[in-house]
């Protein structure tokens, strides 16, 4: 029976890479029944919403979905299509697997990591209060009162960090559940706990009370500063970690440095009711329509996506082709070639094509 999806293909170079991954994804064998349906920037300029409401349902309807990159304006126009999903549909845990290739530069060749990050408080709630307005100093004034050795300078900007028991526990269970069907041995939560008792030491609690119910995985906690440390320093010691929001993304983004950049890094957003698989990098709308974008971050998050569906076999081989492409160096994109201007790099469809090809001999 074929897999109902959603299909989003977002845009500038969204739709190219939405579409050689749709064909590898294809070309594992495993049937799906696509439903298109549009979010972005070319949506939001015809309709005035950079995510409509058929998109959604779309979503809800089918309970999966794949997306391309959306364009995120800077100062003006829409939020982000991203956070959009995300709050809409509850997807609490962004699972970021940062694994390094053979056959791409990186200094840390032997960084395999996944990096799970709660998705919907802390900083990251968006609860602020800009300086200078009534509501910014009310609220300065009460944190005065409530607490005489707090004080907070004048023209300040605040925001709120929440963190709450149902939410650490929860996303602490999405990284020991996904270390356990995973094969990965160990979950490491990060926190800065030693300040911040009562937020970050809420998280460390929780985790460690979590980590009880899973004997078979090993549990440890790290200072988030610490954890930033070691990662550069012996990256094979970790395994999964689960933060906090903000720690989260800051550390996906360094995970996908050590193993030579964003368009290799793939990314799900998962809630009880829904998932969503896409890369984690921007929509390049310089490149839009250039053929030259790669694909590897999409086509990565793919494979999290035939593994959700209980597609492992599938899976397994898909990543496989990929890695091997990757490995010989011939059909790849130029970023992953020893120089940038290399007149033998593929475009974003051909690099698809060797998938194919190598996943079919």
């Amino acid at each position: 029976m074929a897999h109902a999806v959603t299909l989003i293909p977002g845009d500038g170079t969204g739709p190219e890479l939405i579409e050689a991954t749709r064909r590898v994804v294809e070309a594992t064998g495993v049937e799906f029944d696509w439903d298109e349906q549009p979010a972005g920037e070319d949506v939001y300029a015809e309709e005035g919403t950079p995510f409509p409401d058929r998109t959604l349902d779309s979503i809800k309807r089918n309970g999966v979905g794949i997306k391309g990159p959306t364009t995120t304006p800077v100062g003006s126009g829409f939020r982000s299509v991203n956070v959009l999903l995300r709050k809409e549909l509850d997807l609490y845990s962004c699972i970021r697997p940062c694994k390094a290739y053979e056959g791409v530069r990186t200094r840390f060749p032997e960084t395999d990591i996944v990096i799970v990050r709660e998705n919907t408080e802390d900083l990251y709630a968006g609860i602020e209060f800009e300086k200078d307005t009534d509501q910014a100093e009310d609220l300065r004034r009460f944190l005065e009162e409530l607490d005489t050795s707090a004080h907070i300078r004048e023209h300040s900007g605040i925001s709120i960090k929440p963190i709450s028991v149902f939410g650490s526990e929860r996303i602490v269970r999405s990284a020991f559940d996904y270390a356990r069907e995973n094969g990965r041995r160990k979950v490491s939560a990060a926190h800065k706990a030693n300040i911040m008792k009562h937020s970050d030491g809420l998280f460390l609690s929780v985790a460690r009370q979590v980590a009880e119910d899973y004997p078979d995985i090993e549990f440890e906690d790290r200072i988030i500063d610490n954890l930033c440390n070691q990662l550069v320093s012996r990256p094979e010691e970790y395994d999964v970690i689960v933060l906090p929001n903000l720690y989260g993304d800051i550390v996906s983004d360094l995970g996908a440095g050590m193993i030579g950049g964003l368009g290799l890094a793939p990314g799900a957003n998962v809630g009880t009711e829904a998932a969503m698989f896409e890369a984690t990098h921007g929509s390049a709308p310089k490149y839009k329509g250039q053929n030259k974008v790669n694909p590897t971050a999409l086509m990565l998050s793919g494979v999290l996506m035939l593994q959700h569906l209980g597609e492992r076999d599938a899976a397994d081989r898909m990543e496989k082709a990929i890695a091997e492409v990757i490995r010989k160096g011939e059909s790849v994109t130029y970023d992953l070639k020893p120089t940038r201007d290399d007149p033998s790099a593929v475009g974003t469809s051909e690099f698809a094509d060797a998938v194919i090809e190598e996943m079919n001999t």
